[in-house]
């Protein structure tokens, strides 16, 4: 089995900084992508930024330059930094691994974390 936890999220004012953090355990052979996504009430969840194995990153619009996403290849971790924190960015945050399993190496699928709840808010 394939786990996807997340930590980091809380309140914070606008202008803040927060980091999100996920660990991909279990019988992983090899990631590929790993990234992060938000969703609000009644909207689709939606790709915040993305790094692949080799470190090349992709960011949505909205949060270039105030987002960085990085990721332990060794630990199987990643990270999202947020800084200047907008009440726009308020969201649950779901990590998201493209991998594959020990038992189907040659076939990967993607796996999500349950969420950490960011609230951005004076």
């Amino acid at each position: 089995q394939v786990q996807l936890v997340e930590s980091g999220g809380g309140l914070v004012q606008p202008g803040g900084s927060l980091r999100l953090s996920c660990a991909a355990s279990g019988t992983i052979f090899r990631i590929d992508s790993m990234g992060w996504y938000r969703q609000v009430p009644g909207k689709q969840r939606a790709l915040v930024a993305a790094i692949t194995s080799g470190g090349s990153t992709n960011y949505t619009d909205s949060v270039s330059g105030r987002f960085t996403i990085y990721r332990d290849n060794a630990k199987n971790t990643v990270n999202l930094q947020m800084n200047s924190l907008k009440p726009e960015d308020t969201a649950a945050y779901y990590c998201n691994a493209r991998l594959a399993t020990m038992r189907q190496k040659g076939q990967y699928w993607d796996y999500w974390g349950k969420g950490t709840l960011v609230t951005v808010s004076s």
